[in-house]
């Protein structure tokens, strides 16, 4: 008795990039590269008329929808395919908006075929498959609460959210401007970022801060 094939929607704004990973996929046994989808627009809709079981979606589109949204919207559906992220991007603001849309797996681009293809019937079989640098980073997360912003730290972030400078931030919190860039050390240490839009990003990701 033959297996089912894992029927598979690659969605990725780049043709070569979905060339291949068809290429890679296709001589798996029990993979076939059903459909394919430039716009994270086009996925969500092919996704919903159904014959699939996992969708490869990457996260970054030229333009239009994200590929987080695109995977709330797909996972969202009763009966929907698994989604698993495959991507260049490896930060928290991108791997937690992903996960917590519902995707079953986040794999990086540089996976090796055996992975990929591990990771697809993973993903098939409803279990979870993630990369290394984003698992050890989501486990690094829930180990160390010292990695959780003091509410002061929250209050700066949240001003700068808004577009204040830190000179803004100072004046309404009434503090010194010295201070506030101490704060802002502190909060980029902690989220592991280098830049204020980083760090906006990352804790709008995490929940931190509302926008």
């Amino acid at each position: 008795m033959t297996e089912t094939p894992i029927r598979l929607l690659l969605a990725d704004d780049h043709p070569v990039v979905r060339a291949g990973l068809r290429a890679v996929l296709e001589t798996e046994p029990g993979l076939v590269v059903t459909a394919e989808a430039a716009t994270a627009e086009e996925a969500v809709a092919r996704a919903a008329e159904g014959g699939i079981d996992v969708v490869l979606m990457d996260l970054q589109f030229g333009r239009g929808m994200g590929g987080a949204e695109a995977t709330a919207r797909i996972t969202a559906r009763p009966g929907a395919p698994r989604v698993l992220v495959v991507t260049t991007y490896d930060s928290d603001a991108d791997t937690l908006p992903a996960i917590e849309a519902g995707a079953t797996g986040y794999l990086l681009k540089d996976a090796t075929p055996e992975d990929l293809a591990a990771a697809v019937r993973t993903a098939a079989a409803g279990r979870t498959t993630l990369a290394p640098t984003v698992a050890d980073r989501l486990m690094n997360r829930l180990r160390a609460p010292g990695a959780a912003l003091t509410r002061r730290e929250t209050e700066v972030l949240a001003l700068v959210a808004d577009g204040l400078s830190n000179q803004a931030v100072a004046d309404r919190l009434h503090l010194t401007e010295g201070t506030v860039k101490s704060h802002l050390a502190r909060v980029y240490a902690k989220l592991g970022v280098d830049s204020r839009t980083a760090a906006v990003a990352t804790a709008t990701g995490l929940g931190v801060i509302r926008r």
